[in-house]
Protein backbone atom coordinates (compact mmCIF):
# COMPACT_ATOMS: atom_id res chain seq x y z
CA UNK A 1 0.00 0.00 0.00
CA UNK A 2 2.90 2.17 1.08
CA UNK A 3 4.28 1.95 -2.55
CA UNK A 4 1.23 2.02 -4.09
CA UNK A 5 0.91 5.83 -2.64
CA UNK A 6 4.32 6.83 -3.24
CA UNK A 7 3.91 6.17 -7.03
CA UNK A 8 0.17 7.72 -7.07
CA UNK A 9 2.08 11.20 -4.98
CA UNK A 10 5.31 10.97 -7.65
CA UNK A 11 2.95 10.49 -10.81
CA UNK A 12 0.75 14.34 -9.48
CA UNK A 13 3.99 15.69 -8.64
CA UNK A 14 5.24 14.91 -11.95
CA UNK A 15 2.01 16.78 -13.31
CA UNK A 16 1.89 19.49 -10.77
CA UNK A 17 5.60 20.50 -12.17
CA UNK A 18 4.64 20.57 -15.68
CA UNK A 19 1.76 22.83 -14.73
CA UNK A 20 3.59 25.16 -13.06
CA UNK A 21 6.52 25.25 -15.79
CA UNK A 22 3.87 26.83 -17.57
CA UNK A 23 3.19 30.12 -15.56
CA UNK A 24 6.21 31.72 -17.72
CA UNK A 25 4.31 31.70 -21.02
CA UNK A 26 0.95 31.44 -20.23
CA UNK A 27 1.05 33.46 -16.42
CA UNK A 28 -3.28 34.40 -16.59
CA UNK A 29 -4.98 30.99 -15.52
CA UNK A 30 -8.01 33.42 -16.76
CA UNK A 31 -7.44 33.67 -20.10
CA UNK A 32 -9.81 32.50 -22.91
CA UNK A 33 -6.59 33.14 -25.06
CA UNK A 34 -5.71 29.87 -27.30
CA UNK A 35 -4.32 27.25 -25.57
CA UNK A 36 -0.76 25.63 -26.47
CA UNK A 37 -1.32 22.82 -28.58
CA UNK A 38 1.78 21.25 -29.02
CA UNK A 39 0.54 17.65 -29.59
CA UNK A 40 -2.25 18.57 -32.06
CA UNK A 41 -1.12 15.88 -33.96
CA UNK A 42 -1.85 12.91 -31.24
CA UNK A 43 -4.64 15.01 -30.04
CA UNK A 44 -6.68 14.95 -33.29
CA UNK A 45 -5.66 11.12 -33.71
CA UNK A 46 -7.54 10.38 -29.82
CA UNK A 47 -10.38 12.36 -30.81
CA UNK A 48 -11.11 10.39 -34.17
CA UNK A 49 -10.98 7.44 -31.23
CA UNK A 50 -13.01 8.93 -28.90
CA UNK A 51 -15.85 9.90 -31.20
CA UNK A 52 -15.81 5.90 -32.50
CA UNK A 53 -15.93 4.97 -29.13
CA UNK A 54 -18.52 7.54 -27.99
CA UNK A 55 -20.96 6.88 -30.79
CA UNK A 56 -20.10 3.14 -30.48
CA UNK A 57 -20.90 3.00 -26.83
CA UNK A 58 -20.89 6.63 -24.33
CA UNK A 59 -23.56 8.22 -26.56
CA UNK A 60 -25.94 5.26 -27.08
CA UNK A 61 -26.07 4.51 -23.68
CA UNK A 62 -26.64 8.59 -22.81
CA UNK A 63 -29.70 8.22 -25.03
CA UNK A 64 -31.07 5.03 -23.74
CA UNK A 65 -30.72 6.55 -20.07
CA UNK A 66 -32.56 9.34 -20.80
CA UNK A 67 -35.49 7.16 -22.60
CA UNK A 68 -35.56 5.24 -19.58
CA UNK A 69 -35.29 7.58 -16.63
CA UNK A 70 -37.43 10.55 -16.85
CA UNK A 71 -35.85 13.55 -15.61
CA UNK A 72 -37.04 14.32 -12.05
CA UNK A 73 -35.03 10.95 -11.90
CA UNK A 74 -31.97 11.91 -13.97
CA UNK A 75 -32.19 15.10 -12.31
CA UNK A 76 -32.04 13.37 -8.90
CA UNK A 77 -29.22 11.26 -9.58
CA UNK A 78 -27.03 14.60 -10.06
CA UNK A 79 -28.23 16.43 -7.46
CA UNK A 80 -26.93 13.08 -5.50
CA UNK A 81 -23.28 12.96 -7.88
CA UNK A 82 -23.14 16.96 -6.90
CA UNK A 83 -24.07 16.23 -2.89
CA UNK A 84 -21.26 13.54 -2.63
CA UNK A 85 -18.56 15.95 -4.32
CA UNK A 86 -19.50 18.10 -1.33
CA UNK A 87 -16.10 17.94 0.50
CA UNK A 88 -13.82 18.35 -2.43
CA UNK A 89 -16.09 21.39 -3.32
CA UNK A 90 -15.25 23.26 -0.17
CA UNK A 91 -11.53 22.30 0.09
CA UNK A 92 -10.95 24.51 -3.09
CA UNK A 93 -13.64 26.74 -1.79
CA UNK A 94 -11.07 27.58 0.73
CA UNK A 95 -7.77 27.27 -1.20
CA UNK A 96 -9.27 29.94 -3.47
CA UNK A 97 -9.74 32.54 -0.34
CA UNK A 98 -13.87 32.38 -1.43
CA UNK A 99 -14.96 32.06 1.83
CA UNK A 100 -18.77 32.80 0.89
CA UNK A 101 -18.27 30.29 -1.15
CA UNK A 102 -17.08 27.82 1.11
CA UNK A 103 -20.11 28.79 3.44
CA UNK A 104 -22.55 28.07 0.64
CA UNK A 105 -21.16 24.47 0.12
CA UNK A 106 -21.72 23.93 3.71
CA UNK A 107 -25.03 25.14 3.85
CA UNK A 108 -25.78 23.32 0.53
CA UNK A 109 -24.38 20.04 1.64
CA UNK A 110 -26.39 20.10 5.06
CA UNK A 111 -29.69 21.35 3.95
CA UNK A 112 -29.73 18.57 0.99
CA UNK A 113 -28.06 15.61 3.27
CA UNK A 114 -30.80 16.21 5.84
CA UNK A 115 -33.68 17.48 3.93
CA UNK A 116 -33.38 16.37 0.73
CA UNK A 117 -32.57 13.07 1.59
CA UNK A 118 -29.56 12.60 1.00
CA UNK A 119 -29.04 14.92 -1.56
CA UNK A 120 -31.61 13.76 -3.99
CA UNK A 121 -33.67 16.65 -3.96
CA UNK A 122 -31.11 20.44 -4.21
CA UNK A 123 -33.40 21.93 -1.60
CA UNK A 124 -30.70 24.83 -0.75
CA UNK A 125 -30.68 25.32 -4.82
CA UNK A 126 -34.30 26.02 -4.49
CA UNK A 127 -33.48 28.85 -1.92
CA UNK A 128 -31.11 30.60 -4.18
CA UNK A 129 -28.08 28.65 -2.73
CA UNK A 130 -26.98 27.58 -6.34
CA UNK A 131 -24.41 25.05 -7.40
CA UNK A 132 -20.80 25.81 -8.39
CA UNK A 133 -18.45 23.55 -9.91
CA UNK A 134 -15.00 23.84 -7.76
CA UNK A 135 -12.01 21.81 -8.69
CA UNK A 136 -8.38 22.00 -7.99
CA UNK A 137 -7.77 22.89 -11.62
CA UNK A 138 -9.44 26.11 -10.76
CA UNK A 139 -7.93 27.07 -8.04
CA UNK A 140 -4.42 26.53 -9.59
CA UNK A 141 -5.62 29.06 -12.37
CA UNK A 142 -6.48 31.29 -9.12
CA UNK A 143 -3.20 31.00 -7.92
CA UNK A 144 -2.28 32.01 -11.35
CA UNK A 145 -0.81 28.37 -12.84
CA UNK A 146 -1.57 28.28 -16.81
CA UNK A 147 -3.14 25.68 -19.02
CA UNK A 148 -0.08 24.10 -20.02
CA UNK A 149 -0.41 22.05 -23.06
CA UNK A 150 -3.94 20.94 -24.58
CA UNK A 151 -4.52 17.04 -24.20
CA UNK A 152 -7.05 14.95 -25.36
CA UNK A 153 -7.32 12.13 -23.23
CA UNK A 154 -8.98 8.66 -24.38
CA UNK A 155 -12.49 8.14 -23.34
CA UNK A 156 -12.07 11.29 -20.87
CA UNK A 157 -11.68 13.92 -23.54
CA UNK A 158 -10.47 17.51 -23.56
CA UNK A 159 -8.46 19.21 -21.31
CA UNK A 160 -4.93 20.23 -19.97
CA UNK A 161 -1.82 19.81 -18.41
CA UNK A 162 -3.17 22.13 -15.55
CA UNK A 163 -6.72 20.47 -15.11
CA UNK A 164 -5.96 17.10 -15.70
CA UNK A 165 -3.82 17.12 -13.04
CA UNK A 166 -6.67 18.71 -11.08
CA UNK A 167 -8.74 16.05 -11.75
CA UNK A 168 -6.25 13.64 -9.82
CA UNK A 169 -6.10 15.63 -7.23
CA UNK A 170 -9.04 15.88 -6.77
CA UNK A 171 -9.81 12.35 -6.72
CA UNK A 172 -6.41 11.59 -4.86
CA UNK A 173 -7.99 13.68 -1.64
CA UNK A 174 -12.01 12.85 -1.93
CA UNK A 175 -12.85 12.16 1.36
CA UNK A 176 -15.81 9.63 -0.46
CA UNK A 177 -12.97 7.99 -2.51
CA UNK A 178 -10.63 7.42 0.92
CA UNK A 179 -13.75 6.24 3.07
CA UNK A 180 -14.80 3.92 0.19
CA UNK A 181 -10.77 2.23 -0.37
CA UNK A 182 -10.37 1.72 3.33
CA UNK A 183 -13.20 -0.19 3.88
CA UNK A 184 -12.95 -2.19 0.73
CA UNK A 185 -16.11 -0.80 -1.04
CA UNK A 186 -13.91 -0.07 -3.87
CA UNK A 187 -16.60 -1.41 -6.23
CA UNK A 188 -18.81 1.65 -5.03
CA UNK A 189 -16.53 4.25 -5.97
CA UNK A 190 -16.08 2.74 -9.60
CA UNK A 191 -19.87 2.46 -9.67
CA UNK A 192 -20.30 6.25 -8.28
CA UNK A 193 -17.81 7.23 -11.93
CA UNK A 194 -19.67 5.11 -14.41
CA UNK A 195 -22.66 6.71 -13.29
CA UNK A 196 -21.18 10.39 -13.49
CA UNK A 197 -19.58 9.78 -16.59
CA UNK A 198 -22.94 8.14 -18.25
CA UNK A 199 -24.88 11.35 -16.28
CA UNK A 200 -22.11 13.74 -17.93
CA UNK A 201 -22.94 12.42 -21.49
CA UNK A 202 -26.50 13.04 -21.43
CA UNK A 203 -26.21 16.53 -20.53
CA UNK A 204 -23.55 16.94 -23.25
CA UNK A 205 -25.92 15.35 -26.15
CA UNK A 206 -27.39 18.69 -27.48
CA UNK A 207 -24.01 20.08 -27.19
CA UNK A 208 -22.15 17.76 -28.88
CA UNK A 209 -24.63 17.03 -32.13
CA UNK A 210 -24.37 20.66 -32.60
CA UNK A 211 -20.52 21.36 -32.18
CA UNK A 212 -20.33 17.98 -34.57
CA UNK A 213 -23.00 19.40 -37.01
CA UNK A 214 -21.79 22.90 -37.24
CA UNK A 215 -18.44 22.88 -36.63
CA UNK A 216 -15.75 23.08 -40.11
CA UNK A 217 -13.00 21.86 -37.91
CA UNK A 218 -14.64 20.25 -34.57
CA UNK A 219 -11.12 19.33 -32.88
CA UNK A 220 -10.50 23.16 -33.22
CA UNK A 221 -13.91 24.15 -32.12
CA UNK A 222 -13.96 21.62 -29.14
CA UNK A 223 -10.79 23.09 -28.14
CA UNK A 224 -11.85 26.63 -28.13
CA UNK A 225 -14.74 25.81 -26.36
CA UNK A 226 -13.32 24.14 -23.73
CA UNK A 227 -10.67 27.19 -23.35
CA UNK A 228 -13.45 29.43 -22.69
CA UNK A 229 -16.06 27.12 -20.72
CA UNK A 230 -12.39 26.75 -18.18
CA UNK A 231 -12.10 30.60 -18.41
CA UNK A 232 -15.61 30.89 -17.52
CA UNK A 233 -15.78 28.70 -14.51
CA UNK A 234 -12.68 29.86 -13.12
CA UNK A 235 -14.14 33.70 -12.93
CA UNK A 236 -17.23 31.96 -11.14
CA UNK A 237 -19.52 32.53 -14.34
CA UNK A 238 -22.62 30.67 -15.29
CA UNK A 239 -20.74 29.06 -19.02
CA UNK A 240 -23.98 29.04 -20.45
CA UNK A 241 -24.82 32.27 -19.20
CA UNK A 242 -21.47 33.62 -21.03
CA UNK A 243 -22.50 32.30 -24.64
CA UNK A 244 -19.99 29.49 -23.33
CA UNK A 245 -21.45 25.52 -23.86
CA UNK A 246 -21.35 24.21 -20.72
CA UNK A 247 -18.32 21.66 -20.29
CA UNK A 248 -18.55 22.16 -16.17
CA UNK A 249 -18.66 18.34 -15.22
CA UNK A 250 -17.16 17.00 -18.67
Amino acid sequence: MKNKRSYSLAILAFFAVLSLSSCASDNDGYSTAEISDPFEGVNRGILEFNTVVDEAVLEPVARGYRYLVPQPGRKGVRNFLRNLSSPTLLMNELLQGDFEGAGNVMVRAVVNTLIGIGGVFDVAGAENIPYEPEDFGQTMAVWGVGHGPYIMAPILGPGSVRDYSGRALDAYVDPVRLWLFNTDNEEWYYARSLVTLIDTRESLLEVIDDLRANSIDYYATLRSVYVQNRAALVADQDPSLAGVADFSEY
